[in-house]
């Protein structure tokens, strides 16, 4: 299922995200969904069950977001001990550089709810071999979810999704080796790009992992994404995900039209700003 939800500001979205975020860990306690509704995942139904796997993204929309589920009502319709907490994509800066995407959970979500630090994983994009480090975050994701981390990627319950000007989302930025990675569900990825915020090391999420998920949630706000917006839901509103085109000087296609979970749910929260350029605007 692909939908797209419109809302006047940013508040909007940010309030529509912590009700998807209640209701996907509600469907999963009830066992109404959630990775045992994903094809050919039963056994790891069976190892995940009582536990909400939560892939989470930095940004200013985030934070709201996240100050949002921290409080009441949204606070009491989850079971904090049962969520496991990992991140998408995190630059190569220290934990508490301010930049840093899990810095910004730590502030706005971790600690006011007081998580317990066992059901807290990191990405260590702080690393020096940052490959190495990719390597091990996705082996600690495989133990988590009692996988081979050589095997398929497993369905994380909930993936949240930022995206930026450039079309860049986690940190899948346009022209990066990381597009192209079919096999590894985390790597190491060189950036170049305007919308690049800080550090150009980073460590991402890759399409195999992200399109495994049960559930993809974009938050986007903003009148500078209206034009990548655009762009990428003519090709996700056909339900195409977009491959790299071939010939002499192709153009490049926009990272997040990639974004097309295989047998989950993908989710588009946009504020009116973002969405000022779509064609029924």
């Amino acid at each position: 299922m692909r939908q797209v939800r419109r809302f006047a500001d940013a508040d909007g979205v940010c309030h529509a995200a912590a009700e998807a975020f209640c209701a996907a860990f509600e469907a999963c306690a009830a066992g109404a969904a959630g990775v045992a509704g994903v094809a050919g995942v039963a056994g790891v139904a069976e190892r995940t069950a009582g536990r909400f796997r939560v892939g989470l993204s930095g940004g200013s929309t985030p934070r709201r977001f996240h100050t949002l589920l921290a409080a009441a009502p949204y606070r009491e319709r989850v079971d904090w001990r049962a969520v496991d907490f990992f991140w998408g994509d995190e630059r190569a800066l220290a934990p508490e550089h301010p930049d840093s995407n899990y810095h910004m959970a730590r502030e706005s979500l971790l600690a006011p709810l007081a998580i317990a630090p066992d059901q807290v994983h990191r990405m260590p994009a702080d690393a020096d071999d940052l490959d190495a480090a990719a390597r091990a975050y996705q082996a600690e994701i495989a133990a988590v979810f009692g996988v081979d981390p050589g095997g398929p990627p497993p369905p994380f319950d909930l993936l949240i999704q930022g995206m930026g000007a450039d079309g860049h989302t986690a940190s899948l930025f346009p022209g990066s080796a990381a597009l192209g990675e079919t096999e590894r569900w985390v790597v190491a990825n060189e950036v170049s790009s305007a919308d690049a915020v800080g550090a150009a090391r980073r460590m991402t999420f890759t399409y195999p992992l992200i399109n495994a998920a049960a559930r993809v949630v974009f938050l986007v706000t903003g009148d500078s994404k209206a034009r990548a917006l655009a762009g990428v839901l003519e090709r996700v509103l056909e339900g195409v995900a977009e491959r790299v085109p071939e010939g002499p000087d192709p153009p490049r296609p926009l990272p997040a039209q990639a974004v097309s979970p295989a047998a989950g749910s993908l989710l588009w929260l946009v504020d009116e700003a973002a969405a000022s350029e779509l064609r029924d605007a």
